[in-house]
């Protein structure tokens, strides 16, 4: 394996990271900006409000995103695998 075939799974995996964490923290930012306007609209200055709706959000989201996650990872290491053998 020279430094290109490196290069290349590195960036892969790179990118894998991102399709993963993508969904999940697109829901969290959603939800955090949508409690802070409540918050802002309503006047109600409570620091630990954001944290119970951000962590039901993201619950769901990660129950629902999960089989996507599954599968990127799966076509992911079947890459690996046949990167291996093909050496």
């Amino acid at each position: 394996m020279n430094g290109a075939e490196v290069l290349d799974v590195g960036r892969d995996a790179i990118w894998l990271t991102v399709q993963l964490s993508a969904p999940v923290l697109i829901v969290g930012l959603i939800v955090g900006v949508a409690v802070g306007l409540l918050q802002a609209l309503t006047q109600i200055q409570e620091a630990t409000l954001v944290y119970a709706p951000k962590i039901v959000a993201i619950f769901l989201s990660l129950l629902l995103f999960l089989p996507m996650m599954g599968a990127l990872m799966s076509g992911f290491m079947r890459q690996i695998a046949a990167r291996i053998a093909g050496m």
